[in-house]
Parts: C-alpha cells; structure tokens; sequence
C-alpha cells in the first residue's frame, strides 16, 4: 500500500524541521497542520509561549512549500526600537529622517517571492498595524521617504506568545488586522503539556553540546531524568536547551552531570474535572507563579497582588474562579499565625480561625454567619478577607 500524500507532506514536514524532535499527540497535531497549510500561500499565524520552537515551525512551513528557493526572511518586532521598525519592515529613502544616511531595502522587499516571518507581532505599534494590513490586502507599499509604490508578492508567516483576541478587546490591536492575520492558526503545546517529549529532547541535546565540546555522555541518570520530567520548564525547550548546555560543561565524565538542585519541584495543584480555556491555564500559570514568588501571600506590598497589579478581592474572585488552591506543602504555621497576617478592621467582632482548606472556603458562596451588617465594605471583615486569610 502506498503512502498518501498527507502522509508524504507529514514525513516531509518532520525531515524538514530537523530541530523539532518528539512524538506527543499535541506536536503531530501541530506538525500535521504544518502539512496542511505548507503548500498553499495562506497566511499562517503560530500561537505559543516564548521557547516553545514558534521559528522552527515557521521555518517548516516555508520548506514544505513552493518558494522553498526563496528567501526566508525573519524579523523579532520586539527586539526593534519603535522608532525603527517601520523602516525595517518597509525601508527608507536616503535622508527620510535624521541619520538616514542611505537607502535601505526593507524586510518585505528582502522577502519578495519568499517567506516573511514576523516574531512577536503583537508588539508592533498600533500607529503601524495600519500600514502592515495595507501591505498584506494590496501586496504593496512605499519606503519612508518615498512617493514610489512598491509591488511584493509574500507570504507572511506571524507568531506571538501574547493573546491577541484579548488586545482586540482592550483596542491595543487591530480587529481587521487580527482577522487578516489569522487565516490558519497553528497552536505550539508548551513543553510541560508534552513532557513525553523530554526524555528525547534531553538526550538530544546532550548529544548534541557532547559533540560539541569533544565529550562522550553515555548515560543519565533516571533520577535526572525524573527530575526533568516534573519541572514545569516555564521558559519551555529553549530553558530546557540551556540546562542541559550547563549540564554538559559539569559533567567530567560519560554520566551526565545535571544540576537538578536548581530546578523546583513540580508541584501538582488541585483541579475539577471541569476544561479549562488555553487562556484560562495561561492566566492560572501566570498567578500560580506570583503566588509561589510571594509564598502564598495574597495582599500586602509584597503580596501576589501587589506583584500582579491588581486589587486582594478581584485577586481572590479570580483563584476562586480558576480553582487556585494551596498546595499543602506550601501550609506553614499555625492558624493563629495565619489569623495575624490579616488585619483586624475596627469595631467588627473577631471570628475564629477557619479549619477548612483554603479550597474549601473558596468553594463557599455563602454569607458568613453572624455576620454585622455594619462590618460589610470597606473596613469591615468582609468574605473575601477571610478568604485570603486562609489563602495565607
């Protein structure tokens, strides 16, 4: 039996990308959609936290298709001055501005019958969202400086880490612009959502930085590799990559020398059965990490909230909505000790410590019992306030 030509173009696709390596069901999904979009001239827009391999893929997408003999073009708009990314992304005339000292050729034209890949889209200024949509509707432009139009044919590969649909919302991003990107959405899983993964992606770059600095790894240990297993790795492949970089320079002889003191127990958080959105998890990542930097500390100046920017109440509504509960290992002290990192409102009666877990009084929408009405608002001892008191 032959093999079709999806299963050529998925083949394909994995020897092209010689960098991405794993065999979880979230990558071939993503790898199977590369396969998908690769051929045509579509837009691409590749979605997934900073690490992840959002360039590898975009690479992939450009080899698999018909201007593979082209340019393949990238540009970090984060990593350009405001200033000056109009000027890379179209170029300028000699003496457009000050310090234009000669004319220079943008990163369209660069592109032109090829690939162009713009990392972190979301940080281009909404002042110069226009001029891109312009670009991509008519396939032309002029450089700063100039009258002359200038006709490109390109694809455009975009990739950010940040969620665009909500920038729509709060008008830091254009809608047309986010609809004319998002022609065919490619979502890159975060490593920890296919830690499989990891036993190769290690051994991997132990070869790989072995090779590199004329030794020979021959084994790791399965505590090390454990180890690996249950980190979150927040900073994903690429903070993988580094560690086990580290890793190799430690290790004096073939048994790879980790230092997995540095990496922090993956500590597992109690969750309902009930899905949670992509959004939803990035949210709950994000609060889960200023709470541990805070020891669970929800208010005060070096609380959760303070560090995350928002108010104690909307802090606790949001743990309460996204099933945020602490860890038990991260439960110190005593009750009492507790009790007295929350401040007592005047006037109001002192109720006792709560005995319940912390998610057991998040669960709770009932009004607190004996209760005075004047000790509602803002200085009395309202329900969110004894939450946080066992959130601390």
């Amino acid at each position: 039996m032959y093999p079709s030509s999806r299963e050529c173009l998925e083949r394909e696709s994995r020897e092209k990308s010689g960098g991405i390596i794993g065999d979880s069901p979230a990558l071939k999904t993503a790898l199977n959609l590369v396969s998908l979009v690769a051929p045509t001239d579509s837009s691409v827009m590749i979605l997934g936290e900073t690490g992840s391999g959002k360039e590898l893929i975009a690479r992939a997408v450009h080899d698999l298709s018909g201007r593979r003999q082209r340019a393949f073009v990238k540009l970090n708009c984060a990593a350009i001055p405001l200033g000056l990314l109009e000027s890379e992304l179209f170029g300028h005339e000699k003496g457009a501005f000050t310090g234009a000292i000669a004319q220079k050729t943008g990163r369209f034209e660069l592109a032109h019958n090829g690939t162009l890949f713009l990392d972190e889209v979301g940080d281009i200024p909404l002042e110069l969202q226009a001029k891109l949509l312009r670009v991509l509707q008519e396939q032309e432009f002029e450089r700063l400086g100039s009258n002359r139009t200038h006709k490109v044919d390109v694809r455009l590969v975009a990739a950010t880490h940040r969620n665009l649909a909500a920038m729509v919302k709060q008008a830091t991003f254009r809608e047309d612009l986010y609809y004319r990107l998002k022609v065919f959405p490619i979502n890159i899983p975060a490593l920890r959502q296919r830690t499989e993964d990891i036993p190769k992606l290690a051994w991997h770059f132990t070869e790989l930085y072995a090779r590199r600095m004329n030794k020979r790894i021959l084994d790791i240990p399965s505590g090390t590799m454990d180890a690996l297993v249950r980190y979150r790795w927040p900073g994903n492949v690429r903070e993988l990559q580094h560690f086990i970089e580290r890793a190799v320079i430690l290790s004096p002889h073939v048994v790879l020398r980790a230092p997995i003191s540095e990496l922090e127990p993956f500590s597992v958080h109690n969750r309902s059965n009930m899905p949670m959105t992509g959004l939803d998890e990035l949210k709950r990542d994000h609060i889960l990490r200023a709470l541990e930097a805070s020891n669970w500390v929800v208010g005060g100046q070096t609380g959760a909230a303070e560090r995350l920017g928002m108010k104690r109440t909307s802090l606790v509504y949001t743990m309460r909505k996204l099933r945020i509960s602490r860890p038990i290992s991260a439960r110190g002290g005593t009750d009492d000790s507790r009790q007295k990192s929350v401040p007592e409102p005047a006037g109001c009666p002192v109720f006792p410590p709560s005995h319940h877990s912390a998610e057991e009084d998040l669960s709770r929408d009932l009004p607190l019992p004996g209760a005075l009405p004047g000790c509602a608002g803002k200085n009395g001892l309202t329900r969110e306030l004894q939450v946080a008191s066992a959130v601390k």
